[in-house]
């Protein structure tokens, strides 16, 4: 049975485009500023076109990115396929400040391979949305496994959040890292320290 928490984002009621501009007007009034004056006339309109960028990730399905794999026909490659430092641009859900870094994802084929550029598109996919760091990383990490059938899958994000940079406790430099390993990735210490080393560059 479904719980409450994994209601789909289809079932929320949407605002018209014209309620949502009205919205960013209303912020606009709530700094205290004229949302009529030369500069700000086309900004709630120009919000909302960004907004649409930001989070176009929920009108993406992990179905659609992952609808096609390739029979491995290169003479038994078994070996991790890693990509390092895919750019992850997000938007944190508490403050919908944005976090931004790097994902390093790596999976073991089990007779099926994926186009690379498909890892980088399930980070997107999940990056542009109101997100925690904690929950991408898994996000990432489970839908590969449940869709692509590896042996095992191996993601992490080192990510900073601006929340933390430009408000709260102000800090500049902090790194925020977050793993997930799973099938052969998390019953294989070895195998996790060879990924932490791929991705350290080692």
């Amino acid at each position: 049975m479904a719980t409450k928490s994994k209601l789909s984002v289809a079932k929320v009621q949407q605002p018209t485009r014209e309620e949502a501009e009205a919205a960013v007007t209303t912020l606009i009034r709530w700094i205290g500023e004229n949302p009529n004056r030369e500069g700000l006339k086309e900004t709630p309109r120009r919000v909302v076109k960004a907004f649409e960028e930001y989070f176009q990730g929920y009108q993406v399905k992990a179905e659609d990115v992952l609808s096609r794999t390739f029979k491995e026909d290169m003479g038994g490659y078994s070996d991790p396929v890693l990509i390092r430092h895919i750019e992850v641009e997000s938007r944190c859900e508490h403050h919908m400040a944005p976090f931004i870094g790097f994902a390093h994802v790596a999976y073991i084929p089990d007779g099926r391979i994926l186009g690379i550029s498909k890892l980088a598109r399930v980070v997107d996919m999940y990056a542009r949305r109101m997100q925690v760091q904690e929950r991408l990383t898994s996000q990432i990490a489970n839908t590969l496994y449940q869709f692509v059938k590896p042996k095992g899958v191996a993601v992490m994000i080192e990510a900073e959040h601006f929340c933390m940079k430009i408000r709260g406790v102000r800090k500049d430099h902090s790194k925020t890292i977050t793993t997930r390993f799973l099938g052969v990735y998390k019953r294989d210490a070895g195998l996790r320290q060879d990924f932490l080393q791929q991705v350290k560059g080692g």
